[in-house]
Protein backbone atom coordinates (compact mmCIF):
# COMPACT_ATOMS: atom_id res chain seq x y z
CA UNK A 1 0.00 0.00 0.00
CA UNK A 2 0.81 3.55 -0.42
CA UNK A 3 -0.36 6.56 1.71
CA UNK A 4 -0.46 10.07 -0.39
CA UNK A 5 -0.09 12.89 2.32
CA UNK A 6 0.98 16.33 2.64
CA UNK A 7 2.82 16.60 5.95
CA UNK A 8 0.68 17.65 9.13
CA UNK A 9 -2.31 17.12 7.08
CA UNK A 10 -5.45 15.23 7.90
CA UNK A 11 -3.84 12.01 6.18
CA UNK A 12 -1.51 12.28 9.73
CA UNK A 13 -4.49 10.08 11.27
CA UNK A 14 -3.95 7.42 8.42
CA UNK A 15 -0.40 7.53 8.40
CA UNK A 16 -0.55 6.62 12.40
CA UNK A 17 -3.04 3.51 11.59
CA UNK A 18 -0.60 2.66 9.30
CA UNK A 19 1.88 2.24 11.58
CA UNK A 20 -0.28 0.63 14.33
CA UNK A 21 -1.21 -2.17 11.97
CA UNK A 22 2.79 -3.34 11.66
CA UNK A 23 2.32 -3.92 7.87
CA UNK A 24 4.43 -2.68 5.59
CA UNK A 25 3.74 0.52 3.49
CA UNK A 26 5.11 3.77 1.55
CA UNK A 27 4.62 7.41 1.69
CA UNK A 28 4.50 10.00 -0.35
CA UNK A 29 3.67 13.51 -0.47
CA UNK A 30 1.71 15.52 -2.28
CA UNK A 31 1.95 19.41 -3.56
CA UNK A 32 -2.28 19.93 -3.23
CA UNK A 33 -1.33 23.07 -5.14
CA UNK A 34 0.48 22.37 -7.99
CA UNK A 35 -1.09 18.60 -8.47
CA UNK A 36 2.47 16.96 -8.15
CA UNK A 37 3.41 14.16 -6.42
CA UNK A 38 7.36 14.56 -4.81
CA UNK A 39 8.10 11.82 -7.72
CA UNK A 40 6.68 14.32 -10.08
CA UNK A 41 3.74 12.38 -11.23
CA UNK A 42 0.38 13.91 -11.97
CA UNK A 43 -1.29 13.59 -8.30
CA UNK A 44 -4.69 14.32 -10.01
CA UNK A 45 -4.31 10.97 -12.46
CA UNK A 46 -4.28 9.67 -8.91
CA UNK A 47 -6.73 11.20 -6.86
CA UNK A 48 -8.82 13.33 -9.50
CA UNK A 49 -10.54 14.97 -6.40
CA UNK A 50 -7.19 16.57 -5.74
CA UNK A 51 -6.85 16.52 -2.10
CA UNK A 52 -5.30 14.08 0.47
CA UNK A 53 -5.54 11.65 2.14
CA UNK A 54 -5.53 8.59 -1.23
CA UNK A 55 -4.79 5.51 -0.04
CA UNK A 56 -3.03 3.03 -3.32
CA UNK A 57 -3.95 -0.58 -2.63
CA UNK A 58 -2.34 -3.69 -3.61
CA UNK A 59 -3.96 -3.95 -6.84
CA UNK A 60 -3.65 -0.55 -7.82
CA UNK A 61 -6.77 1.05 -6.80
CA UNK A 62 -7.21 3.72 -4.85
CA UNK A 63 -9.10 4.54 -1.91
CA UNK A 64 -10.07 8.81 -0.85
CA UNK A 65 -11.75 9.83 2.35
CA UNK A 66 -9.88 9.81 5.44
CA UNK A 67 -12.89 7.68 6.94
CA UNK A 68 -12.94 5.61 4.36
CA UNK A 69 -8.95 5.14 4.55
CA UNK A 70 -9.15 4.81 8.26
CA UNK A 71 -11.46 2.13 8.53
CA UNK A 72 -9.98 -0.03 5.58
CA UNK A 73 -7.12 -0.12 7.46
CA UNK A 74 -8.61 -1.02 10.82
CA UNK A 75 -10.34 -3.85 8.94
CA UNK A 76 -7.94 -5.23 7.21
CA UNK A 77 -5.82 -5.36 10.36
CA UNK A 78 -8.27 -6.45 12.75
CA UNK A 79 -5.62 -7.63 15.56
CA UNK A 80 -4.36 -4.34 15.78
CA UNK A 81 -7.85 -3.65 17.27
CA UNK A 82 -8.06 -0.52 15.73
CA UNK A 83 -11.80 -0.72 15.35
CA UNK A 84 -14.76 -2.27 17.15
CA UNK A 85 -16.34 -5.64 15.52
CA UNK A 86 -18.47 -3.96 12.42
CA UNK A 87 -22.31 -4.20 13.20
CA UNK A 88 -21.50 -3.22 16.93
CA UNK A 89 -22.98 -0.10 18.91
CA UNK A 90 -19.05 0.62 20.18
CA UNK A 91 -18.41 0.52 15.99
CA UNK A 92 -21.22 2.77 15.20
CA UNK A 93 -20.32 5.28 17.72
CA UNK A 94 -16.59 5.26 16.62
CA UNK A 95 -17.90 6.07 12.73
CA UNK A 96 -20.15 8.75 14.73
CA UNK A 97 -17.08 10.13 16.03
CA UNK A 98 -15.12 10.31 12.57
CA UNK A 99 -18.05 11.70 11.01
CA UNK A 100 -18.15 14.40 13.64
CA UNK A 101 -14.66 15.18 13.81
CA UNK A 102 -14.49 15.47 9.74
CA UNK A 103 -17.53 17.02 9.22
CA UNK A 104 -17.28 19.82 12.06
CA UNK A 105 -14.22 20.13 13.77
CA UNK A 106 -12.23 19.68 10.57
CA UNK A 107 -14.05 21.67 8.62
CA UNK A 108 -14.09 24.42 11.14
CA UNK A 109 -10.15 25.01 10.99
CA UNK A 110 -10.24 25.63 7.37
CA UNK A 111 -10.45 29.30 7.56
CA UNK A 112 -7.38 29.50 9.70
CA UNK A 113 -5.32 27.64 6.67
CA UNK A 114 -7.18 29.00 3.46
CA UNK A 115 -4.74 31.69 1.63
CA UNK A 116 -6.64 34.57 2.01
CA UNK A 117 -8.58 34.83 5.15
CA UNK A 118 -8.65 37.84 6.73
CA UNK A 119 -7.36 38.37 10.78
CA UNK A 120 -11.30 38.82 12.00
CA UNK A 121 -12.35 35.79 9.74
CA UNK A 122 -9.68 33.71 11.69
CA UNK A 123 -10.44 34.98 14.88
CA UNK A 124 -14.01 33.98 14.03
CA UNK A 125 -12.68 30.58 13.41
CA UNK A 126 -11.01 30.16 16.43
CA UNK A 127 -14.32 30.72 18.41
CA UNK A 128 -15.67 28.16 16.21
CA UNK A 129 -13.03 25.63 16.79
CA UNK A 130 -12.82 26.69 20.65
CA UNK A 131 -16.88 25.53 20.74
CA UNK A 132 -15.82 21.69 19.34
CA UNK A 133 -13.02 21.71 21.80
CA UNK A 134 -15.41 22.54 24.48
CA UNK A 135 -17.53 19.54 23.54
CA UNK A 136 -14.97 17.24 22.97
CA UNK A 137 -13.55 18.45 26.57
CA UNK A 138 -16.82 16.75 28.22
CA UNK A 139 -16.44 13.98 26.73
CA UNK A 140 -13.26 13.20 27.95
CA UNK A 141 -14.32 14.67 31.21
CA UNK A 142 -14.91 11.31 32.67
CA UNK A 143 -11.44 10.45 32.73
CA UNK A 144 -11.15 8.16 29.96
CA UNK A 145 -8.25 7.61 27.77
CA UNK A 146 -9.53 7.26 24.66
CA UNK A 147 -12.91 7.99 22.97
CA UNK A 148 -14.31 4.12 22.10
CA UNK A 149 -14.07 1.50 25.19
CA UNK A 150 -11.54 2.99 26.66
CA UNK A 151 -9.03 1.82 23.93
CA UNK A 152 -6.97 3.31 21.12
CA UNK A 153 -8.82 3.44 17.63
CA UNK A 154 -8.72 5.06 14.22
CA UNK A 155 -11.16 7.73 15.70
CA UNK A 156 -8.01 8.41 18.76
CA UNK A 157 -5.77 8.95 15.54
CA UNK A 158 -8.01 11.72 13.29
CA UNK A 159 -8.95 13.42 16.96
CA UNK A 160 -5.33 13.99 17.51
CA UNK A 161 -4.27 14.61 14.10
CA UNK A 162 -6.79 17.53 13.83
CA UNK A 163 -6.44 18.90 17.55
CA UNK A 164 -3.27 18.83 17.23
CA UNK A 165 -3.46 21.72 14.25
CA UNK A 166 -4.32 23.83 17.52
CA UNK A 167 -0.65 24.15 17.53
CA UNK A 168 0.08 26.13 14.27
CA UNK A 169 -2.81 28.46 14.87
CA UNK A 170 -3.00 30.48 17.47
CA UNK A 171 -5.11 28.20 19.80
CA UNK A 172 -3.88 27.17 23.17
CA UNK A 173 -5.17 23.94 24.42
CA UNK A 174 -4.37 24.18 28.03
CA UNK A 175 -7.49 25.68 28.10
CA UNK A 176 -9.01 22.02 27.57
CA UNK A 177 -7.32 20.34 29.76
CA UNK A 178 -8.58 16.80 29.20
CA UNK A 179 -7.60 17.45 25.64
CA UNK A 180 -4.63 18.55 26.20
CA UNK A 181 -3.94 15.30 28.17
CA UNK A 182 -5.53 13.35 24.88
CA UNK A 183 -3.00 14.81 22.87
CA UNK A 184 -0.36 14.54 24.46
CA UNK A 185 -0.91 10.90 25.39
CA UNK A 186 -1.19 10.60 21.23
CA UNK A 187 1.98 12.05 21.12
CA UNK A 188 3.97 9.29 23.27
CA UNK A 189 2.63 6.83 21.03
CA UNK A 190 5.38 5.14 18.71
CA UNK A 191 2.96 5.16 15.82
CA UNK A 192 2.49 8.87 16.03
CA UNK A 193 5.87 9.39 16.63
CA UNK A 194 6.99 7.86 13.75
CA UNK A 195 4.44 8.84 11.50
CA UNK A 196 5.24 12.80 12.56
CA UNK A 197 8.93 11.79 12.09
CA UNK A 198 8.32 11.09 8.38
CA UNK A 199 6.23 13.62 8.14
CA UNK A 200 8.89 16.15 8.74
CA UNK A 201 7.11 17.46 11.60
CA UNK A 202 9.25 16.53 14.72
CA UNK A 203 12.97 15.34 14.59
Amino acid sequence: MKLYYKPGACPLASHIALHETGRPFDIEAVDTTAGRTESGADYRAINPKGYVPALQLEDGSVLTEGAAVLQYVADNTPEAGLAPKAGSLARARMQEQLNWIGTELHKAFGPLFREGTSEAGKETARIVVAAKFDFIETQLANGRDWLIDDTFSVADAYLFAVSNWANFTGIDLTRWPNLAAFVSRCADRPSVKAAMHAEGLIQ
